[in-house]
């Protein structure tokens, strides 16, 4: 519990290797993570060698713990070994839909989650990449993903070589609904949001990016309706080229 309550995201390593035993325990914890049907529809690729990893820089927009990190582990969505197990057993898969994509998406986020966890508690960092559903394609030709296989999150892991200051959270009444969802009021959104808004660097992104509020650093600069919606047409597209 206490490693749980003061985590924090670590994007600066120490050049020191991780063993792959240590590695490989950590991967085999977190693959009891719970799976729909007990299928494990999901595959990890562990990258180490300073070239692949060039190569997978790009995908991640650049950033340096890409490349700085002893290990990246792309987790993927993976349906093709199931349905090939299926195809070899005299049985036929239908598992090449929206929906388990969702369900692999699930299963993969489970085990990346439960690896993250292990692998703080034996005092390594971690970094969750975000921008691994930008750019799919890119990670598929580095990693040279075939058909129903599909990369959903990145982690980039290493003996820390920082220790930042914990990010903020909104309290627990934000998030938890007793019984049903209870809605927002104005009052309630000012409320949750005071802290937040409140903060120091929070104010400084305000004046940076010359805007009046610090949800339009979220809207007008970081995470644009259009550059969502360019990215939500890519990653439909990709998802059909993977054989969705």
């Amino acid at each position: 519990m206490e490693s749980l309550k003061q985590r924090r995201t670590i994007r600066k390593y120490q050049q020191k290797d991780i063993s792959s035993d240590l590695l490989n325990d950590l991967l085999e914890t977190s693959f009891r993570a719970s799976t729909v049907g007990n299928m494990q529809v999901y595959s990890v690729i562990v990258t180490r060698d300073a070239d692949r990893k060039a190569r997978l820089a790009p995908a991640h927009f650049n950033q340096p713990m890409v490349k700085t990190a002893p290990a990246v582990l792309t987790f993927c969505i993976d349906l093709r070994r199931f349905s090939k197990w299926c195809e070899q057993r005299k049985a036929e898969p239908g598992y090449n839909n929206f929906e388990w994509f969702v369900t692999g998406a699930v299963d993969a986020l489970l085990v990346a989650q439960t690896f993250c966890v292990a692998a703080e508690e034996k005092g390594l960092g971690i970094c969750y990449l975000g921008t691994t559903t930008y750019t799919p394609q890119m990670i598929i030709e580095a990693l040279e993903l075939p058909e129903l296989v599909f990369p959903i999150t990145t982690v980039t892991v290493g003996w820390p070589a920082e220790t930042p200051a914990q990010v903020d959270r909104l309290p627990l009444e934000a998030i938890v609904h007793e019984e049903t969802y209870h809605d927002y009021t104005p009052e309630d959104i000012d409320r949750l949001y005071a802290y937040k808004e409140s903060l120091p660097e929070n104010k400084q992104f305000i004046a940076e990016n010359n805007k009046e509020t610090l949800a339009q650093v979220f809207t007008d600069v970081r995470y644009t309706k259009k550059d969502s919606e360019a990215m939500s047409e890519n990653l439909w597209k990709v998802m059909k080229q993977q054989g969705f």
